[in-house]
């Protein structure tokens, strides 16, 4: 494989380009020539023009590609509007097929399907790489489509954009289509002696707290937190919802964790009711974060990845970068995707969003780094290139703004550990560790009106006023403790859904629900006998009463508690140290 990277200079200069590249081709060995066509700008003539010579140079040669938000040769961000990377196989065997589809969000999912019928009946096909104009489309229909594509397939790509990130036009084109908006191509690369490896860098971290989804439909976003979603935004990040939100909030995708993937998803506008656009959806229900990128840990990263890739041998390297990324680097765009080039020659673009194969499930990217590595023929032991990211360093503002970073993301993580103890400080018994009162009467009250079946157990500990008042309120605490300790290892033990509280005193009540609450009477004998079996140091042997009620049908809460009472009562009344239902 040998590739050759170069920015378009004119229709003149190009031609004799193309022309050196076909009489290499004549002097070596070669199978396949296929040219990538990198745009930053949206000039269609230019792309015709481009695409005119290698047809009439090279008629055989296959080529596809998109506008961008900056384009990638050599491993560094290109100063030229149009790059042109041709790549020259070798191998006989390999082998590439382009086809370009219309596309919009009711032709999304058919274009999928159609695509997945093509690979899973062509077992040469080794790797699929895609083009997309992704602004103003849904992506979650086509990506859940390409996901049933066979296994062993990488599928990888990057989506069309413009220099304007503003500009809501962009163009995709290739050898089976026209330079056209509203449109995909997809390449399919294989062959016997062909291999392609693919892997996806992040390195923007969560910061503040967790937010979940309360209202999405498709690829809007409505709700967060039960306000208008937008609102996170502008509370913690003092965006503003005009016209400029998408350039402002770039940097700051939302990031979420989906299986063993994390997905980070970037706005691309917000409405006048604010809410936010995305490019897929978000499902309800999800606990998102908001992200920003910090620069030691991406560089980490890219460390740790550029390793796997240079073990992988490759002889060509993709990469789509977001623009976002672009955008957060300014200057030193280059740190992260130049020292790929030292393994192989690299190239790519700026993209609008990724897309990446993860197991079986192609997921659309935003702020992320994809890499594609390619090969023909085996890897040889003992080959490899060592990655080398030496030579970069770190502004000091950069560091500052990590390590401030840092310091926010830690003190909201010890604000949540706090809150999360005043919140269970707020419905825990202080001495026996069970729910207190107002909590357990909040369970019941929910149960009983969600018409689940519903048991309640009161217990009340025989002459408790004995223990506190001959052995101390030590003693009285500790026959307290006891007991819940029990109520609550015969809550575990038997796997029975149920709460426990203290109810007040020496009082508790046991809420039991769903199938397990016919059993109510066989748990509250349990605990009866469990109890007479344990030995206190002082005051010896202690009983419980307790009373067993069931709830009826649409029956009051309060009436359910009462009987419950007069259940226990009876208990009381009749000896002490047993079970009465009601």
């Amino acid at each position: 494989m040998k590739q050759i990277q170069f920015a378009y200079q004119g229709k003149e200069a190009f031609i004799q380009d193309v022309r050196k590249i076909k009489q290499w081709c004549h002097q070596n060995l070669s199978s396949v020539v296929m040219f990538d066509i990198y745009s930053e700008i949206l000039d269609k003539s230019a792309v015709d023009t481009i695409c005119s010579v290698i047809k009439t140079e090279i008629p055989q040669a296959v080529y596809s590609g998109c506008t961008t938000n900056g384009n990638i040769i050599q491993g560094e961000l290109s100063k030229s509007n149009i790059c042109i990377i041709c790549t020259v196989f070798e191998y006989p065997d390999t082998r590439i097929e382009v086809m370009q589809y219309r596309i919009d969000d009711d032709k999304s999912s058919q274009v999928g399907k159609q695509v997945v019928e093509y690979v899973n009946n062509n077992s040469w096909i080794k790797a699929v790489e895609m083009f997309i104009t992704i602004r103003g489309l849904s992506t979650t229909e086509i990506c859940g489509e390409l996901s049933k594509m066979r296994k062993g397939v990488e599928l990888f790509g990057g989506g069309a954009f413009a220099i304007d990130i503003d500009e809501q036009l962009a163009y995709v084109f290739s050898s089976a289509g026209e330079c056209e908006k509203g449109s995909v191509v997809f390449r399919f690369i294989g062959g016997d002696n062909f291999y392609a490896q693919t892997w996806q860098i992040s390195g923007w971290k969560p910061l503040g707290e967790h937010h979940t989804v309360t209202r999405s439909e498709g690829k809007v976003l409505y709700e967060i937190d039960n306000q208008p979603a937008f609102d996170v935004y502008y509370k913690y990040l003092n965006i503003e919802n005009d016209r400029y939100f998408f350039k402002n909030s770039l940097e700051f995708p939302l990031i979420y964790k989906k299986g063993e993937s994390i997905i980070m998803r970037a706005p691309t506008g917000s409405t006048p009711d604010r809410a936010l656009m995305m490019t897929a959806n978000i499902k309800e229900g999800t606990s998102v974060r908001m992200a920003y990128g910090d620069p030691e840990t991406i560089l980490r990263t890219v460390m740790s990845y550029g390793e796997q890739v240079s073990a992988f041998q490759p002889q060509a390297i993709r990469i789509f970068s977001c623009a976002a990324r672009k955008f957060f680097w300014g200057k030193m765009a280059d740190t992260e995707t130049k020292p790929f080039h030292g393994l192989a020659p690299t190239s790519g673009f700026y993209t609008s969003g990724e897309f990446l194969r993860s197991g079986d499930e192609l997921i659309q990217h935003n702020v992320t780094l994809v890499i594609a590595a390619f090969r023909e023929g085996e890897a040889v032991y003992g080959r490899g290139v060592d990655f080398n990211m030496r030579g970069f360093e770190f502004t000091k503002q950069i560091s500052v703004i990590s390590r401030l970073a840092n310091f926010i993301e830690v003190s909201t993580a010890e604000l949540e550990k706090a809150n999360q103890k005043l919140e269970k400080m707020a419905v825990t018994d202080g001495l026996t560790k069970l729910f207190n009162r107002m909590k357990i009467q909040d369970d019941i009250i929910d149960l009983v009106r969600s018409d689940e079946k519903v048991a309640l157990i009161m217990i009340d500990i025989d002459d408790f006023k004995k223990v506190n008042d001959t052995y101390g309120h030590d003693e009285g605490d500790l026959v307290l403790r006891s007991l819940s300790d029990l109520i609550m290892d015969v809550i575990n033990t038997t796997g029975i859904q149920a709460s426990a509280g203290r109810w007040g005193g020496e009082e508790f009540m046991v809420c039991i629900w769903g199938d397990d609450a016919q059993g109510a009477q066989q748990i509250a004998e349990q605990l009866r006998l469990g109890f007479n079996k344990i030995n206190f140091k002082d005051a010896g042997y202690q009983t419980i009463s307790a009373g067993v009620t069931h709830a009826q049908q649409d029956e009051d809460p309060e009436k359910l508690c009462i009987r419950v009472d007069d259940a226990l009562y009876a208990a009381k009344k009749a000896g002490k140290n047993r079970v009465v239902t009601l």
